[in-house]
């Protein structure tokens, strides 16, 4: 049974003979496409305008350009760099000239004669390596298709829970700007979500004690560097129209793996209507 369908071969050599016998011998144990070139510069053309070469079999010595210059332009191509090739020859068998077709990008050096069954064997194990290669990649593009698709619906999940969660969430840079923000803080300050993006939360928030207003970012950056997080405080959003809106505020760091701060992520909710527990004492006595 013959092997290797869809598989595509280049075989080069200057003597039609040459050719046809391996084109035979190769046509016999395998179903490859097998195409031909009479010289260097005709297999350079062929590697590059057909696609997909697999192998290449290129013989060294050749009027004109021979099989180490063919070799090199094809090596120094982006698209034909990266096929396999083995040389044949029959005049180039001295040790050094086998370290120069090694030295030119070829991953085999074979002598003639050639036993059949040796090059047939040698064909066969590069395209066994080549079909284990396509394999894995095959595996690992499903693997990450697969990923990309958990991780696009994770984020989908994400972008659900923050459109519609009733706290307003906004997201700072360390210098205190607003990146991003969901929809229940556009509705609780009554900005569009591009008049919020690049606002700073100083813009938008007062704490009760009037002395912490000029500088309460700074006391925020110190704690959050120092513990990642800060309870719950009690504050209220400037919204657009001058509105004071009540909230119950927290801030939570995000800082990269050497420890750096990146974001701030504030968390706020409207306590508009609640009434707090000293207050309501008060208001019993």
């Amino acid at each position: 049974m013959k092997r290797y369908t869809g598989f595509k071969l280049l075989i080069v050599d200057d003597h039609e003979h040459n050719l046809f016998t391996l084109r035979t011998l190769i046509e016999r144990h395998m179903d490859v496409q097998v195409f031909e070139a009479d010289s260097g510069q005709q297999a350079i053309d062929i590697a590059l305008h057909e696609p997909a070469i697999d192998l290449i079999i290129l013989d060294v010595q050749m009027p004109g350009m021979d099989g180490f210059q063919t070799a090199s332009m094809l090596k120094i191509r982006s698209k034909t760099k990266d096929i396999p090739i083995i040389f044949l020859t029959a005049a180039f068998k001295t040790e050094a000239f086998q370290q120069k077709g090694y030295e030119v990008g070829a991953v085999d050096y074979l002598l003639k004669p050639i036993d059949d069954n040796q090059l047939i064997n040698k064909i066969s194990t590069y395209f066994r390596l080549i079909e284990k290669e396509r394999g894995l990649n095959r595996v690992l593009e499903q693997k990450v298709k697969e990923r990309t698709a958990e991780l696009a619906a994770a984020k989908r999940h994400l972008e659900n829970i923050l459109t519609h969660m009733g706290e307003a969430l906004l997201l700072l840079n360390p210098e205190g700007e607003i990146e991003s923000v969901n929809p229940a803080a556009c509705e609780m300050l009554s900005y569009p979500e591009d008049d919020l993006v690049g606002m700073t939360i100083a813009d938008i928030f007062e704490e009760e004690e009037q002395e912490q207003a000029g500088a309460f970012f700074g006391t925020w950056l110190e704690a959050l560097i120092r513990t990642g997080a800060l309870n719950r405080i009690e504050a209220r959003f400037i919204a657009k129209d001058g509105r004071r809106v009540p909230i119950l505020f927290s801030r939570t760091a995000v800082k990269d793996e050497a420890g750096e701060l990146q974001h701030i992520i504030c968390i706020a909710k409207d306590m508009t209507g609640y009434v707090r527990e000293e207050d309501a004492v008060d208001s019993a006595s």
